[in-house]
């Protein structure tokens, strides 16, 4: 195998063992599916993900019923920077898997402009979902878990929350909060014994990436990582599967960073 190849896939190991979970957007090829099917592949006795893409959805549930016939696998279309949107999702994901044990908040927008041509509008877009939106869902699944006196949440930030890139202040800067979002939640959930971290990866190659940002850029990223590749998307979803799973007990408030970037 050429160091520029990826690994081989690695199967479950039964970390989350009769745990339930609840992803949000997780349709489609990207980071979010792939954690979910490791979630079914680590054992986990039910599966709830969440979309805005209603097509992308369906064949996603689809796809993790196959996977898990004789577990429980539901969905729901739901937009996190809509409040009402947010609370039925974790409403509904509560009555049907009698209760959400791991939370993987892993929606987000990004896109690609120069700051001095960003209309407000876009700014507030991307904050609102991939800032705000993880703020709603932590929110909202910590009401829950909380008097339970357990739960675990894991976020997806980016090395973009540390680390500088042309036109991508406003994903930087939501990405940098949700890091900080992070660590100050962890504190207040720990008294309840809910623990919360973040993964930090720096580029891994889907499909909807590939339509945002262009090749030419994403070639060159991928470029200067110690292994001269993109991560796997299930590269990224095998260390949200640690952190969601009783071997990183005594972590909390952590931003662990997926990437092998040299500079």
């Amino acid at each position: 195998m050429a160091l520029k190849d990826p690994p081989p896939y690695v199967p479950g190991h039964r970390l989350l063992d009769g745990k339930s979970v609840l992803i949000t957007a997780a349709a489609g090829a990207g980071i979010g599916f792939a954690t979910a099917k490791k979630a079914v592949e680590e054992g986990c006795s039910g599966i709830y993900i969440s979309d805005v893409h209603e097509k992308r959805l369906e064949k996603s549930i689809a796809a993790l019923k196959e996977l898990h016939p004789d577990g429980n696998v539901f969905g729901r279309l739901c937009d996190v920077s809509s409040e009402s949107d947010v609370q039925a999702l974790v409403d509904d994901a509560e009555e049907k898997l009698g209760g959400v044990d791991i939370l993987i908040n892993n929606a987000g927008l990004g896109g690609t402009r120069l700051l001095v041509d960003m209309p407000d509008d876009e700014w507030h877009r991307v904050i609102d979902i991939t800032l705000t939106g993880t703020m709603r869902m932590t929110r909202a699944m910590l009401r829950c878990m909380q008097p339970r006196g357990a739960g675990v949440i894991v976020n997806n930030a980016s090395v973009l929350g540390w680390r500088a890139q042309k036109e991508q202040t406003h994903y930087a800067a939501a990405k940098a909060g949700v890091m900080a979002l992070t660590r100050c939640a962890a504190l207040e959930a720990a008294d309840y014994g809910v623990r919360i971290n973040a993964v930090a990866p720096s580029i891994a190659f889907h499909e909807f990436l590939k339509k945002t940002t262009p090749m030419e850029l994403l070639e060159d990223l991928a470029s200067r990582e110690a292994f001269g590749r993109a991560a796997e998307v299930w590269e990224v979803a095998n260390v949200m599967m640690l952190l969601a799973s009783d071997y990183s007990s005594y972590m909390t408030g952590e931003v662990v960073s997926v990437s092998s970037q040299r500079s």
